[in-house]
Order: structure tokens, then C-alpha cells, then sequence
């Protein structure tokens, strides 16, 4: 894979120039993409020549972009025949932003439709009998095979950590609001949350520094050791055996290096705020696709069409409840102290064999509703050598405590 920070010091240093690494990603697009197909439209042509004049701590590194993100060059289709062709007038905020920090788009990438359950045409580049998760599949298949080395996709259930964890990259999904959703898609407006994918959790953290101009940085010395709350959650049942011994093993190999390891069990209310979500994702998502509904409901695939049937029987009461339990449970969530940080599954297990469906999102959903910061740690593998990603969660509004303990992880994890 490539590393943001590798290619950024050589650009600085004069070692490369952010032509030839346009070239570099082209060559490997050239090799892997009809087997992977994480691209909807590539534009290498138009980036070498955007490369040469690129300025910023990201200077021509080739950027994939989620195609539910608008881009004034290129179509945005959303995932779905609807918009077939589909040309926006601007840029997505997130996608002016990535410019302005120096990067060249190289194409828009896979996503399910409309962010929701569908499959695209995708393929686990670990092996390409299994998923590579949604609804981001293309940008993290792209990290992973090699072909980019950043991708920037979307998290309204699990769809930033889940694909990181099936392709063994780092998914960076954010506070909630931390990066910009102006010109994406809307799916619902209370849970999507822009992220980032990356090699590792320092590149993804260099990455999301660059865009914001905060200092998310982890790579300029040696982490400390966090404390962090091992928590299975009321779904820890639906993790695999060989999940759970990921997380497991995660802990002792953090604790061997100094970090404090704590058991964590969640109050009621979180499982309470589980359940909110999808009510919370539902209401919402009927009224966000109200045109597609009521002007296209024939050119919907059938799980959203049945999807949408039922977000429509969600009455206005039962999302203000839904709304009320998520208050409570980030109120309930900031007065548990004693820790820094917290480790739980990304994923119930590997990447599922199959491609007509992406995954289940049981261990993030609670997270996104929460709009706390996670990342997804790669770094395990299950007997078949499938990735298996570890999560680490924080408080709103700590990125870099985030960043920081899942850069220690995952340095841990590759020392042992």
C-alpha cells in the first residue's frame, strides 16, 4: 500500500514529483482494476496535469472521492441509474478542501446506492470472492490494492470502519461535523459523517490535519500510552471466535507496552440508543430521498424500495424519541470517566464470502449516532488471511486522542 506521509516527504525532498506519482497510482490502476472495480470514472489525464501545479502538505497525491460527493469536473451518480450521467456545477466542500491542501482527484469510486445497502460492482482485493463492505467499498478497495493511497467515502451506519476492517486499511471516521458534508448526497442528515481511508492510522491522520488545519498529526514522536476500555456491548454475541480473540489479543498486546487495560460495561441506555438509530436513519432517510421516491420509486433497487416503504411508517413521535435516547446516551457516555479511549470490534468477523451484500453494521451504528470519533486499526488476520480491524472509539471532539491511541495499537500490533 502506499503511505501518505512516505510520499509526501518525497515530494518534499525533491525524491519525486507529483507527476510520476500520478504515474506510479496509474500503473497500478492499469494492473488491478478490472479484477477489483473501485472506480465508477477515472481522470489520471487530468490529474498528472493538475499534479504539476498542486501546492499544500499533500502536494499531487492522487485522491479517490466517494461518487455520492459532488465534482464540478467530473459525474456524480450517487451509485444509482437515476443520476446516470448526472454532471454537478461544484465541487463538494470536502473535495475543494482536499484540492486546496494540494491533492489530485483520480477518480470517483465505488459506492452503494445512494450510501445505503446495495452493492456495487466492487471486490475484496484480498480476495475477490468476498465483499469489500459498503457502502465505501471503492475507496477501500482502492488503499488497499495499492491504487491510491488516500479515498475519502461516508459513515451513516458503518460504512467508513466496516470497509476498512474487510480490506485491512485505516478508516478515519471523525466527530461528527468535523469535516464537511456540503455537496454530498443525504441520506440522513443527523448520522452521515465524512471519512478518510488510508494505509495506516498515521497516514489518515496526516491526511485529515492537512485538510482541517488542526493538529491531528501522530507521526512526529512516540505515542503514550492510553488507557483504554475494553467494551464487548450488548451485540458482543454476534462477533465471530475469531473476532473476539482479535480484540482480545489487541488489549494484551496494548497492555505489554504499557497501556492500562479496563473492563467496560455500557448501561441499558446504550442499547436503547442502538435501536434509535435505525428509527433516527429511517425517518430521515425518507424525506432525504423523498424525490427519488416519488419520481423514480421504479428505478430504485428492491432493498431500498422496501427500505423506503418502511422508513415512510415512522412517525414524527417516534424519531423525536429516537432523538431524545441518542441526548441521553451522549450524556451518559461523557460521565464515564477513567478511560482515554475505547476498544471494540469494527466488524462482526473477516469480510463475508459473497458480493450481494456488504456487511452489517452492528458495531458501529451506536458510534455514528453518538458522532464520536473512531478509527479503524489494521494489523490481524483471521486463520484464511482476511483482515480483521479493531475500533477505537473517543469522546466527541478528541480526533487526536483517537488518532493517537490507534496509531500506538496498530504499532503495537505490528512490533509483536
Amino acid at each position: 500500500m502506499l503511505s501518505v506521509i512516505a510520499l509526501a516527504q518525497r515530494i518534499e525532498s525533491g525524491a519525486s514529483t507529483p507527476s510520476s506519482l500520478v504515474d506510479q497510482c496509474a500503473e497500478v490502476i492499469a494492473q488491478c482494476e478490472d479484477g477489483i472495480g473501485a472506480f465508477t470514472v477515472q481522470d489520471l489525464d487530468r490529474a498528472r496535469d493538475q499534479a504539476a501545479h498542486a501546492q499544500g502538505p499533500l502536494r499531487g497525491l492522487p485522491v479517490g472521492v466517494k461518487d455520492i460527493y459532488d465534482t464540478a469536473d467530473l459525474p456524480t451518480g450517487y451509485g444509482s441509474p437515476i443520476y446516470k450521467g448526472h454532471q454537478p456545477a461544484s465541487d463538494a466542500a470536502i473535495v475543494s478542501l482536499l484540492k486546496r491542501a494540494g491533492c489530485v482527484v483520480a477518480g470517483k469510486t465505488v459506492t452503494t446506492e445512494f450510501a445505503h445497502a446495495t452493492p456495487g460492482k466492487t471486490r475484496n482485493p484480498h480476495h475477490t470472492a468476498h465483499t469489500p463492505g459498503g457502502s465505501s467499498s471503492g475507496s477501500a478497495a482502492a488503499v488497499a490494492a495499492g491504487m491510491l493511497p488516500l479515498a475519502i467515502g461516508s459513515q451513516t451506519a458503518g460504512s467508513v470502519i466496516r470497509p476498512a476492517a474487510f480490506c485491512g486499511v485505516a478508516g478515519f471516521k471523525p466527530s461528527f461535523k468535523l469535516l464537511p458534508t456540503v455537496g454530498m448526497k443525504c441520506f440522513s442528515w443527523s448520522l452521515d459523517t465524512a471519512g478518510l481511508f488510508a494505509a495506516s492510522v498515521a497516514d489518515a491522520a496526516y491526511a485529515a490535519s492537512a485538510i482541517t488545519q488542526r493538529d491531528l498529526r501522530v507521526d512526529q514522536g512516540a505515542a503514550s500510552a492510553p488507557s483504554i476500555a475494553v467494551v464487548r456491548t450488548h451485540n458482543w454475541d454476534h462477533a465471530s471466535d475469531a473476532m473476539k480473540e482479535a480484540v482480545e489479543t489487541a488489549a494484551r498486546t496494548a497492555e505489554r507496552r504499557g497501556a492500562r487495560i479496563r473492563e467496560l460495561v455500557l448501561p441499558s441506555i446504550f442499547e436503547e440508543a442502538d435501536e434509535a438509530h435505525s428509527i433516527i436513519q429511517f425517518y430521515e432517510s425518507a424525506q432525504a430521498l423523498a424525490f427519488e421516491y416519488d419520481r423514480h420509486r421504479d428505478r430504485l433497487s428492491p432493498a431500498l424500495r422496501e427500505a423506503l416503504d418502511q422508513a415512510a411508517m415512522v412517525s414524527p413521535d417516534a424519531y423525536d424519541a429516537a432523538r431524545r435516547t441518542s441526548h441521553r446516551a451522549r450524556q451518559a457516555l461523557n460521565e464515564l470517566n477513567d478511560f482515554d479511549v475505547l476498544l471494540t470490534p469494527s466488524a462482526p468477523g473477516a469480510a463475508p464470502a459473497g458480493l450481494a451484500s456488504t456487511g452489517w453494521p452492528i458495531f458501529n451504528r451506536l458510534w455514528t449516532l453518538l458522532g464520536n470519533p473512531s478509527v479503524n486499526v489494521p494489523g490481524l488476520m483471521d486463520d484464511a488471511q482476511l483482515p480483521l480491524g479493531v475500533q477505537i472509539v473517543g469522546r466527541f471532539g478528541r480526533d487526536r486522542s483517537v488518532l493517537e491511541a490507534g496509531h500506538f495499537l496498530e504499532d503495537a500490533l505490528r512490533r509483536r
